[in-house]
Parts: structure tokens; C-alpha cells; sequence
């Protein structure tokens, strides 16, 4: 059972710490983004197939698998946040349930984001969609 009362209020990070890991994942998808350029100029020829699959992978797939399979971006993971079910925050997502959040985010860009300062548990709007939430790593109930 989800009691709020039980729940330290540090348990939930605060917009700062969510904005810097989204800051960090910008640098990681940069990252990959000129390791993909630069593998792609040692050749003299690159479909636009495996073109086309770098820039799903970066752009669209990074935040959902990572999310899903390891609790979170590389981003969460460096500021030691991790998105977990909120109905069991020992498991993550499911990775339909990442796409779904990933495209909440993007729709609902900064005003999604921003919504964290306006309930307990700092949800997201993209957090509503899915019924996830963002915890320190390591926080037990």
C-alpha cells in the first residue's frame, strides 16, 4: 500500500535535480550523436537505413529503453535518480509504458516537467500518464 505519510519527503526529487539529468542526458545524446559521425565518416558509404536507425536510437528509443531495462537515462543514473513503478518502486516500467512517458514528455515539453513542484510524491505529467515515479536510487519505504 502506497501510504503518503510513510514516505520521507526527500524520498521524491526536487525539479533541480530532474532538470540536471536531463541536462546531462543533452550531453550523452551529443555524445552519441558524434560517435555516430565519426563511425560513420571511416566509411565511404552508409545506408540511409542505418542512418535512419542511429537517429531513432538517439533521439527516440534512449530514453525509453534505458528507462525501462536500467531504471532510468544515464542522466537519472549520474544524479542517482532512478523512474520506477509507482505502484512497486522495486521494478521499472515496462517499456511500452516508457514510450508512452517519453512522448508525454515531449508533448508536454517544460510544462510537464514543471508540474513536479505542484504535488507530494513530484510527479511529472508524463508520470500521471503511465502511473510511474522518480525516487533517489537506493531510498527504501
Amino acid at each position: 500500500m502506497n501510504d503518503d505519510i510513510s514516505i520521507p519527503e526527500n524520498h521524491y526529487p526536487e525539479l533541480s535535480d530532474r532538470i540536471k539529468a536531463m541536462a546531462l542526458d543533452w550531453v550523452v545524446l551529443f555524445g552519441f550523436m558524434l560517435i555516430a559521425t565519426f563511425v560513420f565518416s571511416l566509411f565511404e558509404t552508409v545506408s540511409d537505413k542505418v542512418r535512419m536507425a542511429a537517429f531513432l536510437f538517439v533521439f527516440v528509443f534512449y530514453d525509453p529503453l534505458f528507462t525501462s531495462f536500467f531504471g532510468g537515462t544515464i542522466g537519472h543514473r549520474m544524479i542517482g535518480l532512478r523512474v520506477k513503478r509507482e505502484s512497486d518502486e522495486q521494478k521499472n516500467i515496462l517499456l511500452p509504458l516508457a514510450l508512452i512517458r517519453y512522448l508525454g514528455k515531449i508533448l508536454f515539453g517544460w510544462i510537464s516537467l514543471l508540474s513536479v513542484t505542484f504535488n507530494i510524491k513530484k510527479k511529472a505529467i508524463h508520470d500521471y500518464l503511465i502511473g510511474s515515479v522518480v525516487i533517489y536510487a537506493g531510498d527504501k519505504k
